[in-house]
């Protein structure tokens, strides 16, 4: 087990950099339909931009280990705000994505609290 926990914190940051990165390329294909989805939640459609950018910045920045304490910190609280502005727990329909939400921002938190392990750009 010894062996295999160094490679831990890299598969965790490959699972989560895939999520961002898939989401954000997706966005990109309807910067307009993202964009209404985003007023959809009262949130100015002008946001979309950045929220891709930041989306793909953030998954690029884990997946490589590079500021990652920050780039966590900063991606559990972007999770934090969409499972609260888009996935309302009482709607027994969206309970499981504000959950799932929940639990993303907590892998965050556990990459900003220990970093992003030894394989990666930044080594702390």
């Amino acid at each position: 087990m010894d062996k295999l926990s160094p490679y831990a914190p890299l598969v965790a940051r490959i699972f989560i950099a895939a999520l961002f990165l898939i989401a954000g390329f997706g966005k990109l294909s309807d910067v307009a339909g993202f964009a209404g989805y985003m007023a959809s939640a009262g949130l100015p459609p002008m946001l979309a931009w950045p929220a891709i950018i930041f989306e793909l910045a953030l998954g690029a920045s884990i997946l490589l280990g590079f500021q990652t304490r920050i780039m966590a910190l900063l991606g559990a609280g972007f999770c934090i705000v969409a499972a609260v502005l888009y996935h309302n727990p009482s709607d027994p329909a969206q309970m499981t994505n504000f959950l799932k939400n929940l639990a993303i921002a907590g892998g965050f938190l556990m990459l900003f609290a220990h970093g992003a392990g030894a394989v990666a750009v930044d080594k702390r």
